[in-house]
This record gives structure tokens, sequence and C-alpha cells, in this order.
């Protein structure tokens, strides 16, 4: 069994565009940090109850429901979904595609669906999330920066400007 280290663990879920603080605690309380429990990212989905049903017959689609699981874990996904939807990742791109062919509604439960894989993986890898549209460190050294040298400035280990 892999030791689990909830405050690690917590942090390294909130590098997910759209998880915060709590979310982060009432996912591992729900799920735990051991993903061999589930082997597979379906297995977790299907466990949640969060991927699709498929019904289809005589090349007919019928209505197709998400099927029954954790309520409390496929609502987190879903405030996960809707609030990375809001982000500037590439969730917020699939959720804008989405949206147009599906609506809303279906387009959060896709985009929760289609987090639950990344979230597997982070989890099982103890790795922190990457997107591929943003470049967070980017940003982090352009919104702190001037902060950054000021307090440089300030501690004597460049010389101030005047």
């Amino acid at each position: 069994m892999a030791t689990c280290r909830l405050q690690a663990t917590s942090v390294l879920l909130q590098t997910l565009p759209g998880v915060d603080t709590v979310g982060a605690a009432r996912l591992l309380v729900e799920i735990g940090c051991d993903m061999s429990v589930f082997g597979s990212p379906d297995r977790l989905a299907s466990w949640v109850g969060i991927c699709p049903g498929n019904n289809e017959s005589a090349g007919k689609r019928k209505s197709a429901r998400v099927r029954k699981g954790n309520p409390y874990v496929r609502r987190l996904l879903g405030e996960f979904a809707h609030a990375a939807s809001r982000t500037k990742s590439a969730f917020h791109a699939k959720f804008q595609s989405l949206i147009v062919r599906r609506g809303h509604k279906r387009a959060i439960v896709a985009l929760a669906h289609k987090r639950l894989r990344p979230l597997f993986f982070m989890l099982k890898r103890g790795d922190y999330s990457r997107d591929s549209a943003t470049n967070y460190e980017q940003l982090c050294v352009q919104r702190n920066a001037s902060r950054w040298i000021k307090a440089l400035a300030r501690f004597g280990f460049i010389p101030a400007a005047a």
C-alpha cells in the first residue's frame, strides 16, 4: 500500500485549474490518495458515475444518462469543471467547443469526465499538473517580478533605482 501525505497531495491537486484548498481536501476524503485501488482512470470514472452510458440499437442512438455513482465526487468534479471552464487553460477551449454542440450542462459533465484522467495520473505518479495551453511559471514571473525586484533592492541584494 502506498503511503499518502495528505497535505502534499492536497497541494498537488491544487495545481489543476479550478481546484481550491477545500475542494482538494474534500476530494481526498472521498477517493483517497492510493489510485491502485481503482487500477485505471476508466474504473475510477465508472465508480464516480461520471462516464456516460451508451444506448444504441439498430443504428439509432437513444438517450444515455450518466450512471449512478458517488454523488459527492461527481458534484465536486462538476464544480471543478465549471471553475476550469472560466480559466485560461486547455479545459476552457474544450468547454467552448462542447457548449456549442451539446449545451451547458452536458458540456460540464463531459469536462468533468475529461478532468478525471489527469487527476488520476497526478495522484498515481505524484506529479503536478501541466497545461499544454498555458505556461503558469511564466505567468507567475510576470505577475510577481516587480515585487521581487523591490524586495531584493530593499534588502540590499541589488542597488536601488534612483
